[in-house]
């Protein structure tokens, strides 16, 4: 009798330990991941990005967490890791560069896409327009039309006995033709000569700038892209050694030795970024939210590599410079 009573205790006791462990495995809330897709690779920009999130809340490890992928300029890889990222499931997908955008576009036409940077997005389809982007894409431009309409004066106020302008831009980022189309149009305005020199990668910026110096070009415009933005050093030095004055796209390539650079920041463009994200969590639909365009800008100069060229600094434009490297 006793040993029936221990079975039926056992038998009783058991739903209760396992009614007990089903309420301890309950899954709690579901902790979004971010996919952080960048075609070059601008930490910075990361950066500000999640010190963005943090103040809107968003605590790495708690509420959030992030995965990225850097493709280092390679458009390819960039592709590849957008698969990755919608195969993940991710909730939001942030991308850094056209490339980025149009490798995420072509990976997934649900998951929620925020550029945190691009130029031409409504010309190269990712958008439908500005104002009412339509589908899974939104977020921030870094592109205004006279963007580079205003490059090419400030480079001319510098070298104004110049008459011909060369731009330098990567062939495979298909965001840089139509920066390249803007400045053919700004240089005949000026009534500037235009060449283009486009390169495939890092390799052909030694054999552009010999070509530049054969055909006697006398300033140089370098189109913004992640490989650029990669080998901005290497630019900015076979610039100098070219006696190139150039104007480039963010301050990040005066740092880096280039002479004059006129843009958006690019960390403040992520931070914009980061309020996106925060309403497509809250459930934004994105193909709502307009796409932000920028509206303050940065004028960089680097003296020291002025005195090196030769180059004279109008007073009154150092006096307007955000940034100055001497």
């Amino acid at each position: 009798m006793k040993r029936r009573r221990q079975v039926l205790g056992a038998l009783v006791a058991a739903p209760i330990a396992v009614l007990s462990m089903g309420l301890s495995a309950q899954p709690g809330p579901k902790v979004p991941v971010i996919g952080l897709l960048d075609a070059g690779e601008r930490p910075e920009e990361w950066d500000a990005f999640r010190q963005r999130m943090r103040d809107l809340g968003y605590v790495e490890g708690r509420n959030v967490t992030f995965a990225q992928r850097y493709a280092k300029g390679n458009i390819e890889a960039a592709g590849t890791m957008a698969k990755e990222l919608a195969q993940q499931k991710v909730a939001v997908i942030v991308t850094a560069g056209a490339a980025a955008a149009l490798a995420a576009q072509r990976a997934t036409s649900t998951i929620p896409i925020v550029m945190g940077s691009g130029a031409d997005q409504v010309g190269l389809g990712l958008a439908e327009s500005f104002g009412k982007p339509g589908g899974n894409i939104t977020g921030v431009s870094s592109f205004t039309p006279d963007l580079m309409a205003k490059r090419v004066e400030l480079l001319k106020g510098l070298v104004p006995t110049s008459t011909r302008l060369a731009a330098l831009w990567h062939r495979d980022n298909v965001s840089s033709m139509a920066s390249v189309r803007e400045l053919d149009s700004a240089a005949a305005k000026l009534g500037v000569g235009f060449q283009s020199f486009g390169v495939a990668n890092a390799a052909g910026f030694e054999d552009a700038f010999a070509a530049m110096v054969r055909q006697r070009v006398e300033a140089l415009v370098v189109v913004n892209a992640p490989l650029m933005f990669l080998e901005r050093r290497k630019v900015a030095t076979l610039a100098l050694k070219s006696r190139l004055p150039g104007v480039y796209g963010s301050t990040e390539y005066v740092d880096a030795g280039g002479l004059i650079a006129y843009g958006p920041s690019y960390p403040d463009l992520f931070r914009h970024a980061a309020n996106y994200v925060d309403k497509i969590l809250k459930g934004a639909n994105p193909g709502d939210l307009p796409i932000e365009l920028p509206t303050t800008f940065e004028l960089s100069i680097n003296a020291k590599t002025a005195r090196a060229l030769g180059v004279s600094i109008p007073p009154s434009l150092l006096a307007r410079a955000d940034h100055v490297v001497q």
